[in-house]
């Protein structure tokens, strides 16, 4: 009677956590997206295009979506170009080193283009390094990458974003079955024409995947842009209208504009992987055989790999080395002509930079709290329970991975104003929800990986020496998947941290300032703004650095499930 009396609490309090996990996304993830659609489509209480046709009338805000969707599209296509053919080689062919190489591809991650935007436009302009080295070798400058901003924007968007299409595509492949390649091979198929007819349409969901998060991730960028002060973009004209009276309606038409797009984005490639009908029958991961390359391939294999490591490293290297660089001593050469600590100093001894720095360690341990009790609970619940709605649930629950960051943010700053959780009073209650909401992919992604690995019998027979299940979960299968909670943590926590739109665009009063807002502020100093915002950004740099390493630790090839939508 005791073990049915606990089975119906236990059941009762997964009703209640369902309860209280849907009122909480409906709150703060449904509720200012459709906020959103009423302000851009109702007007004085009646159905209006008017705020749409005066963006299709407006050279300006046209031209910011026109160039908001190109620079979207050009980072999809080259990321592409740079991260297929890695994801192909490191699935396929073994060479020494391999392991240490394709760790080191993920380098790119800690440190997120807001950030190495500092260091690349000094590095990148006219008289930048970039530029002395190639005048130093006779050729002429590279005059797109220092001017006008939409180019530097795509490289360095593409040498920060490459490593998440590559975890999905390097996934995708090893679940590729052999078999039907050797079908194909046996009829005749080899080389490239193997791989567009076989080997690429079954490894396209996982491919899509990546490619959606990169087009949506460089469609909504607001901190590189801003960074490179290149306004003409969707992104900055949301962020612009949050304040100003006069455009904050024509930021939800904006925000909705966003929206769409996005979704139209996911559905299109949903409706071409779905269309293609290409289904396996068997995982290829534990029957394929990687074909070991010669020694002459190898050494071509790491020369490749480090070149386009030695490209994806170099924001990294123009933040550090504009931390280190003398003021106004690095123009007209390639490295700086004087070097100093100083920069390092200053940032400790600046008021608002630790402020930042203070503020956002708060802001994201609370939200890291959040989101593991969130998410041990949602992921628990989509793995051990069946129920109507199971699948809303999950697609729900990682609905932040497609949706910007920015469409959120501008959404709570205008349907929460003028109420306790107004941001312009104090924004840490809804920052730490914003840094919940857009991290919780994360931790249920881990956790859900972590209860399929582990048996219910676990549970069940605990259950039967006189455990209530939910103890029978806290003691027993918690336990059991504390790697992959651990790393879901830390991953939300090292995130949160360098959270870039909903800082900039929650966080309005300077006491309030979390670390990435306290970057961008300290940079528009005209004189010692670039070397201090840079030292700081060396900080954060190195603070993600080791998380991420922690996670991979913890997590291994499983790494990549957390960047899935």
């Amino acid at each position: 009677m005791a073990e049915d009396y606990g089975s119906r609490s236990f059941k009762l309090g997964s009703l209640t956590f369902l309860a209280v996990i849907g009122a909480f996304l409906a709150a703060f993830l449904l509720y200012p997206v459709l906020y959103a659609f009423k302000e851009a489509f109702w007007i004085n209480g009646e159905f209006s295009l008017e705020y749409f046709r005066l963006i299709l009338k407006n050279a300006v805000y046209s031209g910011a979506i026109v160039n908001s969707l190109l620079l979207g599209l050009s980072t999809t296509v080259a990321t592409t170009l740079v991260a297929v053919p890695l994801a192909f080689v490191g699935a396929r062919y073994s060479f020494r080193g391999k392991g240490i190489l394709t760790s080191l591809l993920l380098v790119p991650m800690i440190m997120p283009p807001f950030v190495g935007a500092i260091g690349m436009r000094q590095m990148l302009s006219y008289d930048g390094a970039v530029n002395q080295l190639l005048m130093g070798m006779g050729l002429p400058r590279v005059l797109f990458l220092s001017e006008g901003g939409f180019a530097s924007i795509v490289v360095l968007e593409v040498l920060h974003l490459y490593p998440i299409m590559y975890l999905n595509v390097a996934a995708a492949l090893a679940n590729v079955d052999p078999s039907l390649e050797e079908a194909a091979r046996n009829m005749g198929d080899s080389g490239f024409r193997l791989f567009r007819k076989v080997t690429f349409p079954l490894m396209l969901p996982g491919y899509f995947a990546g490619a959606v998060l990169v087009f949506i991730w460089a469609f909504t960028d607001l901190g590189t842009p801003l960074i490179f002060e290149f306004n003409r973009v969707v992104a900055v004209q949301i962020y612009n209208g949050v304040n100003d009276p006069d455009t904050n309606q024509m930021g939800h038409a904006f925000v909705v504009l966003v929206i769409v797009l996005s979704a139209l984005a996911f559905l299109a490639g949903k409706y071409y992987v779905g269309r293609g009908g290409y289904e396996m029958l068997s995982k290829g991961a534990s029957a394929r055989r990687e074909t070991p390359l010669s020694r002459r391939a190898t050494l071509l294999m790491w020369a490749g790999m480090l070149a386009l490591l030695g490209l994806a490293v170099l924001p990294h290297l123009s933040v550090i080395v504009t931390s280190l660089a003398a003021v106004g001593s690095w123009s007209g050469s390639v490295l700086p002509t004087g070097w100093t600590f100083e920069h390092y100093r200053q940032a400790l001894d600046n008021d608002l930079a630790v402020a930042g720095v203070r503020n956002s360690l708060m802001l994201s341990l609370a939200s890291t709290a959040v989101n593991i009790v969130l998410g041990i609970g949602i992921a628990y619940v989509l793995v051990r329970r069946k129920f109507v709605g199971v699948a809303f649930l999950d697609a729900l629950v990682m609905m932040p991975l497609a949706l910007p960051g920015l469409v959120l943010a501008f959404g709570y700053v205008t349907c929460f104003r003028d109420t306790p959780l107004d941001p312009r009073a104090n924004p840490f209650p809804l920052l730490i929800i914003a840094y919940s909401v857009r991290r919780l992919p994360y931790m249920v992604r881990a956790a859900y990986a972590g209860f399929q690995q582990t048996s219910v019998t676990l549970e069940e027979a605990a259950m039967n020496v006189g455990a209530s299940p939910r103890r029978a979960v806290l003691r027993i299968t918690v336990p059991l998947i504390m790697a992959n909670l651990i790393a879901g943590a830390i991953l939300c926590f090292s995130f949160a941290m360098l959270e870039v739109s909903d800082s900039l665009i929650l966080a309005a009063t300077r006491e309030y300032y979390p670390l990435t807002k306290a970057i961008y502020v300290i940079h528009s100093d005209p004189v010692t703004g670039s070397y201090v915002s840079s030292a700081l950004g060396v900080f954060a740099m190195f603070l993600l650095a080791g998380t991420l390493i922690v996670s991979g630790m913890l997590l291994g090839k499983k790494m990549g499930q957390i960047f899935r939508v």
